[in-house]
């Protein structure tokens, strides 16, 4: 099966969360399950060193208004493909924004272009390429599905995925951008691009998409509701038989605790002491005070959808209770403060650093004891897995895949000997409190931990499994009718 990979992020080459880790990551997993995956991206500044030498495979003089050329690169092994539109892409900032933080004002433009290019790969436009499936990552890539849909190149289009790694996100615009997408008059419809009156970019992928996957089962589940579903719930439960939860997996070649270049010493579920030599590096990097007591880390946005909010009011508790905190993160202007505030009532207790750095994050996860995520609602999550294979115990609330993902340690869950985490009902600053207070008493246990850190690292949430489950289902979309 040839699959077109279409995402606005993919590591190595450019990342600011989670998708960038899935996007990477999938080629590798499908390869076994006889599923080839090409990956496009936009042609970002960051992608220079990849395309420098690339072969254009195909041009545009007008693509939604803007000259552009496709480009034939490599992501580590493994084809890569590149819109390459310098008004859309070649610019400072962030993918979707400027160094401010503020969206670009065309990105309707930018991945509305990115989807036609997509579409007319899956669709017999370049001559050469031809795809069985044309797998849409979130908002930014989901308009392929809709030009798939409404304006389809010459040969038979391919079929179509697209999977939500978070519904909040959509890409809605006003009416006003409408003509200038170059779809026809009937897409504009309740079940097409249509969307309270303006055009809804996830929205109209997921009316045209063939199937629909979420990262997670309980995400899957979640969002059929109102309070998960952002106003999409009705059309996923009109769709709900084409809806699949599947847990994302982690690269063990980058997370793995046995062979990580970022940590001072490295070690395994055997070798648990040696995290030692990685604590007594935090310590010292985040200022916090030496010492026997657990430290808790934070690796996040910094936003009231990952529980900060509530985190933010419990540090007081945490350090009363004898816990260290090492934050890395950055998101909302005001929590990013609390948290700066926080450091400052409690010097060598709670160190910050804003901002996000990949070497960091994981020597946090691979010498933090415990790896706080409070989150409101989690699709799937990636930084509890990495918690689970580094033995630094995930504190989670019950929700989407965090739920999935972590065994709580229950007495059941400890006397049978399966537990890997603490879950907490609800995102209150009791149920925080009650999280908190449990892994102190764990960590008063030292068989009790330890017991935990090697169930964690135990689990398997490689890719194995998760690529056989989007290889059948990309099978199963092109049987026979």
């Amino acid at each position: 099966m040839q699959v077109l990979s279409v995402a606005s992020e993919a590591y190595p080459l450019i990342k600011t969360g989670g998708l960038a880790d899935v996007v990477g990551a999938l080629p590798a997993a499908l390869a076994p399950h006889n599923a080839a995956l090409t990956t496009l991206l936009p042609g970002y500044p960051a992608l220079a060193a990849v395309t420098k030498r690339a072969k254009v495979i195909h041009r545009y003089t007008d693509l939604l208004g803007v000259e552009a050329r496709i480009l034939k690169a490599k992501i580590g092994d493994h084809p890569l493909l590149v819109l390459d539109a310098p008004a859309l892409f070649a610019r400072g900032g962030g993918p979707y924004g400027d160094a401010t933080g503020a969206d670009w004002s065309d990105n309707w433009r930018r991945f509305a272009a990115f989807g036609r290019a997509a579409a007319d790969l899956a669709s017999g436009v370049v001559p050469g390429y031809a795809f069985d499936i044309l797998h849409a990552h979130d908002w930014q890539a989901a308009m392929a599905a809709a030009y798939l849909r409404y304006a389809p190149g010459p040969s038979a289009p391919a079929k179509t995925v697209v999977t939500i790694h978070n519904i909040a996100f959509q890409g809605r615009y006003g009416y006003d951008i409408f003509p200038e997408l170059a779809l026809p008059d009937a897409a504009f419809a309740v079940d097409g691009v249509e969307y309270y009156g303006g055009v809804g970019y996830l929205k109209a992928g997921l009316e045209a998409a063939d199937a629909i996957t979420t990262v997670s089962p309980t995400y899957a589940a979640e969002i059929r509701r109102a309070e998960f579903g952002m106003g999409l719930e009705g059309l996923i439960n009109a769709r709900a038989n084409r809806v699949t939860g599947i847990v994302n997996g982690i690269d063990p070649a980058v997370w793995n605790p046995e062979t990580d270049a970022a940590l001072p010493a490295r070690y395994t579920a055997r070798t648990l002491a040696r995290r030692r030599t990685n604590k007594r590096a935090i310590e010292t990097l985040f200022a916090l005070d030496a010492g026997d007591g657990p430290i808790f880390t934070v690796i996040s946005r910094l936003t009231g959808q990952k529980g900060m909010d509530i985190l933010a009011a419990s540090l007081d508790e945490l350090v009363a209770l004898g816990g260290r905190l090492a934050l890395l993160g950055s998101g909302d202007a005001g929590l990013e403060r609390a948290f700066l505030d926080a450091a400052e009532r409690h010097p060598g207790r709670i160190g910050v650093r804003i901002g996000y750095d990949e070497p960091v994050s994981h020597l946090l996860q691979g010498g933090a004891d415990a790896i706080l995520i409070p989150s409101r609602f989690e699709p799937c999550g990636l930084t509890q897995l990495y918690g689970l294979a580094y033995g630094c115990i995930p504190v989670v609330a019950r929700t989407g895949g965090l739920a999935d993902t972590v065994i709580d340690a229950n007495e059941a869950a400890i006397a049978a000997g399966v537990a890997t985490g603490i879950q907490h009902d609800g995102v209150t600053p009791e149920a925080l409190s009650h999280a908190l207070r449990r892994t102190m008493a764990l960590y008063a246990r030292p068989d009790r931990w330890g017991m935990l850190q090697r169930n964690a690292m135990r689990a398997d949430f490689s890719w194995d499994e998760s690529g056989r489950r989007y290889a059948d289902l990309y099978a199963k979309l092109l049987e026979p009718a």
